[in-house]
């Protein structure tokens, strides 16, 4: 019968739907007590869809695993980062450094478009640095700004603080105003350690001490730090708990050097290794991508040299969107260098996280049109159970992942929102990756595709 049966699909189906029938047929007797018959010519299509929706079962469960398997690796790696206090007294980290004298010339960088409203609380922080005043500068870059950043900038005057205008340094437009910005800063510094933050961003006073102890004791040519933000809406708290996550995952990939990821709210780089990898050439077309891409740069020259530093001394502090759709437009904006990174590690990672929750997305959504039962292992599981048991599963291992990093940030009572938050996280996940690749995106007030 079961001769007779395949050669009736032979008939019927071409050489590739033999293939999925050949593999996929057994199993699916034998786990969904499927009638072992032949079903007659007409109900191919019925047939058909039938195996796409079994195949609509399996495909999640092995991006799960795979997902649920890194994910767990990323928490083991976190773990495993010592915490870097070497230089503080054992009982209190928050003390000056007992007999450390650094000797590293740094040079803050702060590009800056229309940041009246952030930019004081930025410099006042950078003024109250314990680092030694006349072994650091800094330099903000005027981004074309149409408010009074200028004039907030040029009220420091009295604290070593420049400010360039980009204006002088073009003639025409650019696509990557960022990058441009920090590279005429570069050239006009004095520092051999740049470190970069934005201008909507504050810091402990021990920042830059930390840095230079790190950069003098480990030698790295390229240093990713720690980042939160801080929200109290939902919207706040939500892009909080995103944000610790992705930074759970850059100390894990930074240590372990499983790919290249840090933010350029919080870096530190030779201007040596900056200059010797070509600066941003190749990537200045490029809207985004100033750290990352950067960073990839540097790593391809000194793979060792790369290092995260897990400091609380470090931490650097920014504000939530304060609107969806500025929300929107930055995860847009980072979404968008995807298909741009050289580090073809973090693309692999990128594609498993993304179509994950693209199907976490559209499980609800066949189960609208036809939730399928099907009898697996004696359990009666409908595509509607299966898209809620994936959704639970997936939030255990996040928070699991999450607990001991937002332990480092002091977050542990933030925990309590992520069940809320996931669907809305898987939501905008395909949102913003979708509309990185193919849509265009608000940054500075300037339209970017």
């Amino acid at each position: 019968m079961a001769y007779s049966c395949l050669n009736n699909y032979i008939k019927i189906y071409d050489s590739f739907e033999l293939l999925k029938i050949i593999f996929v047929f057994p199993v699916f007797v034998q786990k969904f007590k499927f009638v072992t018959t032949c079903p007659p010519v007409a109900d191919s299509t019925l047939v058909r869809h039938t195996i796409m929706e079994f195949i609509l079962f399996i495909i999640p469960g092995v991006f799960f695993a795979g997902y649920a398997a890194l994910i767990i690796y990323y928490r083991q790696c976190w773990l495993q980062i010592p915490v870097y206090n070497s230089a503080f007294k054992k009982d209190k980290l928050t003390v000056s450094f007992a007999g450390y004298k650094p000797f590293t010339k740094i040079t803050v960088i702060i590009p800056a478009r229309n940041e009246e409203q952030n930019i004081g609380l930025c410099l006042q922080a950078l003024t109250e640095q314990t680092y030694p005043k006349d072994l650091f500068e800094i330099i903000v870059v005027d981004d074309h700004s149409t408010d009074q950043t200028a004039l907030v900038v040029q009220s420091f005057h009295k604290h070593n603080i420049q400010c360039i205008s980009l204006n002088n340094y073009l003639s025409g437009t650019i696509n990557a105003y960022k990058k441009k910005a920090i590279e005429v800063a570069i050239a006009q510094s004095e520092g051999d350690l740049i470190v970069t933050t934005d201008a909507d961003c504050t810091m402990g006073k021990n920042w830059l001490l930390t840095i230079a102890n790190f950069y003098e004791t480990c030698n790295p040519a390229f240093i990713a730090a720690p980042v939160v933000i801080t929200g109290s809406n939902f919207l706040g708290i939500f892009q909080s708990l995103d944000f610790m996550t992705l930074q759970g995952i850059t100390g894990a990939a930074v240590y372990k050097k499983i790919h290249s990821m840090c933010n350029g709210a919080n870096l530190a780089y030779e201007k040596k290794a900056f200059n010797e990898v070509g600066g941003f050439k190749g990537i200045d077309d490029i809207a985004s991508g100033d750290d990352m891409l950067l960073m990839h740069k540097i790593y391809e020259r000194y793979p060792d040299r790369v290092l995260f530093l897990k400091s609380r001394e470090t931490i650097v502090t920014t504000q939530a969107m304060n609107t969806l759709t500025d929300f929107f437009n930055q995860r847009i904006r980072w979404a968008s260098k995807a298909d741009k990174y050289d580090d073809k590690r973090i693309l692999a990672v990128l594609i498993l996280v993304y179509f994950f929750n693209l199907m976490l997305l559209l499980l609800p959504v066949l189960a609208v049109f036809s939730n399928t039962t099907f009898l697996f292992f004696s359990y009666h599981l409908s595509i509607t159970k299966y898209w809620l048991i994936l959704l639970v599963l997936k939030t255990i291992t996040e928070l699991f992942f999450l607990f001991p990093v937002a332990g480092f940030f002091n977050k542990k009572n933030m925990l309590w929102w992520f069940p809320v938050a996931e669907p809305f996280h898987i939501l905008y996940t395909g949102i913003a990756g979708w509309l990185g690749k193919f849509g265009s995106y608000q940054w500075k007030e300037r339209k970017v595709k």
